[in-house]
Parts: structure tokens; sequence; C-alpha cells
């Protein structure tokens, strides 16, 4: 049974600085490509970074030098670290799993009930 959980969403205020944490259990999460993914109602979900079974990462041009994604296999988890956050970031954080190649206009199949960032 595959499961997605995150966590560690919240209010911070422009230029401020969030951690969310995707806890993955019920599948080898380790051999996947891991991705976050916000939306705002109305609008479509985009991913914003990714990391693959070697630690590679990529991320959308709108994030680049602010958002980290990383992973501890020890605690089977996958986070996002949200630095210098716009209002435009806020939205529903997805963790999602997909298979290689890890990009971010790849095919992700698994999926988080999300957590919310909300930005002020």
């Amino acid at each position: 049974h595959v499961q997605l959980v995150e966590s560690g969403g919240g209010s911070v205020q422009a230029g401020g600085s969030l951690r969310l944490t995707c806890a993955a259990s019920g599948f080898y999460w380790e051999y996947y490509c891991m991705g976050w993914f916000p939306q705002t109602p109305g609008k479509e979900r985009e991913g914003v970074a990714a990391i693959d079974s070697d630690g590679r990462t990529s991320y959308a041009d709108s994030v680049k030098g602010r958002f980290i994604i990383s992973k501890d296999k020890e605690k089977n988890t996958v986070d996002l670290q949200m630095d210098s956050v716009n209002v435009e970031d806020g939205g529903t954080y997805s963790c999602a799993a997909g298979s290689p190649p890890c990009e971010l206009h790849g095919q992700f199949n698994s999926w988080g009930q999300g957590t919310q960032v909300t930005v002020s």
C-alpha cells in the first residue's frame, strides 16, 4: 500500500522559510523519482522540484536558488526547504512518486494529499 504523507505547511511572511516533509511508505520509494507539486485553486498543478534515485535534483526556474529538495533514506522522507518565499509560492504542496527519468514534466503516479502553504 503506497502512502505519501506531507507535513510542515503553515503560514509564513514573504521572505521567510518553511521546510516541508514527505513521509513515504509501502513501496521502494528510493528507486523512484520524487517531486513536489504546488497547486492553487483554479490553476493546474505544476512541479517545482524533483529528485532521482541517485540524489540528482531538478527545479523549476521560478524556485531555483530558493528551494532545495532532498531525501533521507534512513528516515524515509523527502523534504523541500523553501527559503525567501514569495506570495506566489503559496498553495497546496503535494508530494508525488514517479518513474525515471526524473523530470518535472514526467509521469508521477502516486500522490499525497498535500500540505497547505500560505504566504502573506
